[in-house]
C-alpha cells in the first residue's frame, strides 16, 4: 500500500496547486480513495480528524463575523488616524493595527475588516491605496502565528505539540513563539519608515463610527480570556479549546437573534464561515493519517535526517528558509499539515526538541507567504480589493514591500527560536 499512497498523495498536491478553488474537493476525494482501497481503515477515519481544530475554526469565525459587523474595528482605526501626524505614520499604524487584530482573528478576516478602512482613508487623502493595503495584508499574515487563535496553522501546531493558549507566550521555561513574531513585527517598522519616508502629507480626521453592538467585542475578548484560563488546567479533554470557541460563537448567535428578533444575522454569520478550509483540513487529516499508517512519514523523516548528516542547525535552517520558499507559491495549510508529523518523527530520529522544528516551520511557512501576492490568502484578498478599486498590483509592486518585510521578520524569528530552543 505504500507506493499507491505516495502516488495518490503527490497527485493530490499537484491537483491542489492546479485547482486552488477546488482544494477541499481534491483533499476529500483523496481521503475517500484512501479509505476505499484500504490505506486507512474505515474505523480510524473519525479518530484521524482533529475535531478540536475544526471546532476552534468554526467558533472563532462566527465571533469574528459579528465583531466586524459591529463596526468596532472601524472605530479603532479612526482613533489611529487621529493620532497620526502624516501619511507615513497612518500606513505604519494601520499596518501594526492589522497585525494586532490578526494575532486573534483569521488573516483574511483581518484584511476584509481593516482594508476597507484603509481604502476610505486613502480616498479622503486623495492618495493611492496600493502601499497601505499591501502593508495591511502582509502585516496580518505576519502576526497570524503569534497566538493559538491567530491562524489555522497556529491551531494545527497547537494540536500537534499539545500547546494551550499560554504556551504561545511561555513554553517550557522559555519565551514562546509570540515574542519571536512580535520581534519580527517591530523590526519591520524601520523598514516601513524607510520605504515611505517621502509620504509626509499631514492628515486629519473628525469622523467617528458608531458601534452598533458591544456584545461581539465582549465575546471576542471573552473567548480569549477563557482560552487563557483553560491553559492552567491539566488533563482536560482534548476538545476543550474547540468547545470554548464553539460555545462563545453560539452565545453570540443567540444574542443577535434576540437583539434583531430574527435570524438574518445568523444566516450572514454562517455564510461567512470558510467551509472550504474546514473541509480541506478534514480531508488532509485523513490523508496524512493514511500515509502515516503505511510508514511514509517515518521514511521521509529518516531521509531528511540522513541528508542533514546529523547537523541540527543545518536542518533547522533548511526547514525555516525552505518553508519560506515553498510558502511563497503554495498554500501553507496543506504544507504545514503534512510537515508537522514529519517533524515529529524527525525530532525523534535526531534526538532534538520537536519545538525547535515546529516553531521553525511555523515561522517560515507563515511569513513566507508574504514574498509574493499569491503566497497567502490575505495577500490575495488585499490585491483583489485593490483590483476592484481600479488598481492593478504587479508582482514587483508587491515584492517591493513583501520581500523586505518577509526577510526582516523571518531572520528575527529564526534567530530568536534558535537561541531559546536549540539547547
Amino acid at each position: 500500500m505504500k507506493t499507491p499512497a505516495i502516488i495518490l498523495f503527490v497527485l493530490m498536491y499537484v491537483l491542489m496547486i492546479l485547482l486552488p478553488k477546488r482544494r477541499a474537493i481534491v483533499a476529500l476525494s483523496t481521503a475517500a480513495i484512501f479509505v476505499i482501497v484500504g490505506i486507512l481503515p474505515v474505523g480510524q477515519v473519525f479518530g484521524a480528524i482533529d475535531w478540536n481544530v475544526l471546532m476552534m475554526i468554526f467558533g472563532t469565525m462566527v465571533i469574528v463575523d459579528y465583531f466586524i459587523e459591529s463596526k468596532m474595528p472601524n472605530r479603532i482605526a479612526e482613533s489611529l488616524l487621529r493620532i497620526s501626524p502624516n501619511v507615513m505614520w497612518v500606513t505604519i499604524f494601520m499596518s501594526l493595527f492589522s497585525g494586532i487584530i490578526s494575532a486573534f482573528i483569521d488573516n483574511v478576516a483581518t484584511v476584509l475588516m481593516v482594508a476597507p478602512v484603509g481604502l476610505a482613508i486613502c480616498k479622503k487623502l486623495k492618495i493611492s491605496p496600493v502601499n497601505m493595503i499591501i502593508c495591511i495584508a502582509v502585516s496580518s499574515n505576519l502576526q497570524g502565528a503569534a497566538t493559538l487563535v491567530g491562524d489555522t496553522t497556529s491551531i494545527m501546531l497547537a494540536a500537534a505539540a499539545g500547546m494551550d493558549f499560554n504556551d504561545f507566550f511561555w513554553m517550557q521555561g522559555h519565551p514562546g513563539i509570540f515574542f519571536a513574531v512580535e520581534l519580527g513585527a517591530l523590526a519591520t517598522v524601520p523598514i516601513m519608515m524607510f520605504i515611505f519616508r517621502k509620504d509626509k502629507e499631514p492628515v486629519t480626521s473628525e469622523e467617528r463610527t458608531t458601534v452598533t453592538d458591544y456584545v461581539p467585542t465582549i465575546m471576542m475578548l471573552g473567548h480569549v480570556v477563557l482560552l487563557v484560563i483553560a491553559s492552567f488546567f491539566q488533563n482536560k479533554p482534548e476538545i476543550t479549546n474547540g468547545v470554548i470557541c464553539m460555545v462563545c460563537g453560539i452565545i453570540n448567535i443567540v444574542w443577535e437573534i434576540f437583539l434583531s428578533k430574527g435570524t438574518e444575522s445568523m444566516k450572514h454569520s454562517l455564510k461567512a464561515i470558510d467551509y472550504d478550509t474546514m473541509f480541506l483540513l478534514a480531508g488532509l487529516f485523513v490523508v496524512i493519517a493514511g500515509i502515516t499508517n503505511v510508514g511514509v512519514i517515518d521514511e521521509l523523516a529518516q531521509i531528511i535526517a540522513d541528508a542533514g548528516k546529523g547537523n541540527v542547525f543545518l536542518l533547522y535552517t533548511v526547514i525555516v528558509f525552505g518553508s519560506v520558499a515553498i510558502s511563497a507559491f503554495i498554500d501553507n495549510i496543506p504544507y504545514v499539515a503534512t510537515m508537522l508529523p514529519v517533524l515529529a518523527s524527525l525530532s525523534a530520529v535526531m534526538n532534538v526538541s520537536p519545538l525547535l522544528l515546529y516553531f521553525g516551520l511555523l515561522i517560515g511557512a507563515t511569513l513566507g507567504g508574504n514574498l509574493t501576492p499569491i503566497g497567502a490568502s490575505a495577500n490575495i484578498a488585499g490585491v483583489g480589493m485593490l483590483r476592484k478599486e481600479g488598481y492593478e498590483v504587479k508582482f514587483r509592486d508587491f515584492m517591493k514591500i513583501g520581500v523586505p518585510f518577509t526577510l526582516t521578520a523571518v531572520v528575527m524569528g529564526y534567530l530568536f527560536i534558535w537561541f531559546f530552543y536549540a539547547g
